[in-house]
């Protein structure tokens, strides 16, 4: 099974921690945001990874080389400007669609900087299950920016927290709002439908495709731990969750 890691970010929000690396080369308990994420998806059954780059993309390259890719095969997709998600992924299509024997296989979209006991397996079931286009961890809790799914957790809309009504794509009579995960399952026949070029948040994509019919659903992840370490007291939290034995 194949995997991206989205690691191309500056990092911002995570700053003084990035003033001298990436943030996949931030660490938690001693191990770097990149070791996790691939260990996670490797016990999952990924064998196959390909990783963007912007901010220390050499640092990257490095740690990859002493750690010998981690058992792995990694493909590096280097960014001179920085793609957002969407523009991000499309770039990488040609490594999900090498092998035409593989073309119908999903794959996942990991960001870096999440840690979770998110059952990617289950995940996966329930994205073959469903026959999505794509399905997307999503969870019941604050955030800033919400997706919204209808009662068979199809996408059909957006909440952003400046904006005062709901943007929605697609008629939905019983709205559920779900705090989106950072991580996907995606079936590669997305990419020819992607006709958004340059830099685009892949949420924009979503919500286009939602409008157009295509199931993008949501899996249901309230049940397992999850963190964004977007900033350095989400770092320190991650840490102390560790040292209460948080099964990462």
């Amino acid at each position: 099974m194949k995997a991206m890691i989205l690691a191309a970010g500056l990092g911002t929000r995570l700053r003084p921690l990035t003033n001298d690396r990436p943030k996949a080369l931030v660490e938690v308990g001693g191990r770097t945001l990149l070791e996790i994420t691939l260990s996670r998806l490797r016990a999952f059954g990924v064998r196959e990874v390909i990783i963007n780059v912007h901010h220390f993309a050499d640092l990257v390259l490095e740690y990859l080389k002493a750690n010998f890719n981690f058992g792995m095969r990694i493909e590096i997709s280097r960014e001179e400007v920085l793609l957002d998600t969407g523009g991000g992924l499309k770039k990488a299509a040609p490594f999900f669609l090498e092998d035409s024997n593989r073309r119908d296989e999903p794959f996942l979209l990991h960001n870096v900087d999440v840690i979770s006991t998110i059952d990617l397996g289950r995940m996966l079931r329930s994205h073959a299950e469903s026959h999505a286009l794509a399905t997307l961890a999503a969870q019941e809790r604050t955030t800033s920016r919400y997706l919204l799914f209808d009662q068979e957790l199809q996408l059909c809309g957006r909440r952003l927290a400046d904006h005062k009504e709901d943007e929605m794509v697609r008629p939905c009579r019983q709205v559920q709002v779900l705090a989106f995960s950072g991580i996907h399952v995606i079936s590669p026949r997305i990419f020819p439908l992607m006709t958004e070029e340059g830099i685009f948040s892949i949420i924009t994509s979503y919500l286009r495709l939602a409008a157009q019919g295509e199931k993008i659903t949501a899996f249901r992840a309230d049940q397992y731990y999850w963190r964004d370490l977007g900033r350095p007291e989400n770092v320190r939290q991650a840490e102390e969750d560790l040292k209460q034995k948080a099964p990462l």
